[in-house]
């Protein structure tokens, strides 16, 4: 098997530049030239309030569901600041995916349940199983984020609060060298872990740049959401995995270039 299926590929990570990190690593590893081109960054919220009220009463909810490795991390650095506070063993946590779980377990809290699918939708369908009728569940969360799950859970019964627990920004500056590496440096795959990625990758770019500065380039997407997204916004997708993970977004592109070496017909 080729030690390095990605040589001579060039592919772009647009994720926070904290947590491109292992991504960019597992690509180098495989020959690739990796290029880190954050679109967002993960900022605290404007106010910690809301989560802090919600941390001093954990123990009226039920659940806790988390939606990333993000909303974890921030959730614990709240949580270690109020000293009397810790997770009650009455409180069951709701974990969206592997990541997710595995961040939990690093705090010490196993994740109670883990969809199979790392949707929200597929949180629901669990909850649906489980019966969510009048349980307190906190969803700790990015300040933008889609209401399919709060709305869900209230029409399945439940009494939901939401709290902020990051935001994720633009970082200022980047259309110009955006264009600059699209033109001039000829990139074989552009990936994409989040809607806002996508988001704020297309706003870099005027609309009738988008088709002809990605004419040849394979657009790499976690999983359907962001799918979605790359569409509504213009985009053709060419990659997703099976599994939504970093690993599996990785072996995909593998897949993907190895069936098709003659793809790259650059602009």
């Amino acid at each position: 098997m080729d030690e390095q299926p990605l040589k001579d590929k060039k592919i772009m990570i647009t994720r926070a530049r904290e947590q491109s990190g292992d991504f960019a690593a597992r690509l180098r590893d495989l020959g690739a030239e990796v290029i880190e081109f954050p679109t967002i960054e993960i900022v605290p919220p404007l106010s910690w309030k809301k989560l802090d009220e919600a941390v001093g009463r954990l123990a009226s909810y039920d659940w806790i569901i988390f939606t990333s490795v993000n909303g974890v991390d921030f959730f614990w650095q709240r949580l270690k600041g109020n000293k009397n506070q810790r997770i009650p063993s009455s409180l069951k946590v709701c974990a969206i995916g592997p990541a997710t779980r595995r961040r939990l377990e690093k705090h010490g809290t196993p994740a109670d349940y883990t969809p199979k699918e790392f949707i929200a939708e597929a949180i629901l369908e669990g909850f649906k199983k489980m019966g969510a009728q009048g349980k307190r569940i906190l969803l700790a969360r990015v300040k933008k984020a889609r209401d399919i799950l709060p709305k869900g859970l209230r029409e399945m019964g439940a009494v939901v609060d939401v709290v902020e627990t990051y935001r994720t920004i633009k970082p200022r500056g980047g259309s110009k060298r955006l264009k600059e590496i699209l033109t001039e440096e000829q990139v074989d795959a552009i990936t994409f872990t989040s809607s806002s990625t996508v988001n704020h990758f297309i706003d870099l770019l005027k609309k009738e740049d988008v088709k002809r500065l990605l004419r040849g380039v394979a657009i790499a997407s976690i999983g359907p959401v962001t799918s979605r997204t790359a569409r509504d916004r213009g985009m053709e997708v060419h990659i997703q995995p099976e599994e939504y993970t970093i690993p599996a977004l990785t072996d995909a592109i593998v897949d993907y270039f190895a069936k098709s070496p003659k793809y790259v017909f650059h602009h």
